[in-house]
């Protein structure tokens, strides 16, 4: 399983975004490496498809399942208006990530 966070430098969501992916790995004891990348340019966002500090991707799918943010260097909400997924969002990426993985 391959978990991406987004971001960009200073974003007050990151490392909060981090250690919820972590509580809920270890609440579903599943491991998996977090890979963070930063974005800082337009054109690294446009090429990422960059919806906002922090997008988190699992397996390449973001964890909200319609997102209507615009790509762009900017911070995001979430359907919980909050900067942060929340863990029944995450869990909800994950599962959906590990019966993709047994297919």
């Amino acid at each position: 399983m391959k978990i991406e966070v987004l971001y960009v430098q200073g974003c007050p969501n990151y490392q909060p975004a981090v250690a919820r992916i972590q509580k809920v790995l270890m609440s579903e004891s599943l491991r998996a490496d977090i890979e963070s990348v930063v974005v800082s340019s337009d054109a690294d966002a446009k090429a990422l498809r960059f919806l906002g500090s922090p997008t988190i991707r699992v397996n390449g799918a973001d964890v909200e399942p319609n997102p209507t943010n615009a790509v762009g260097l900017a911070c995001r909400l979430y359907v919980n208006s909050g900067g942060v997924p929340s863990e029944e969002m995450l869990s909800v990426a994950l599962s959906r990530a590990k019966q993709g993985e047994r297919v």
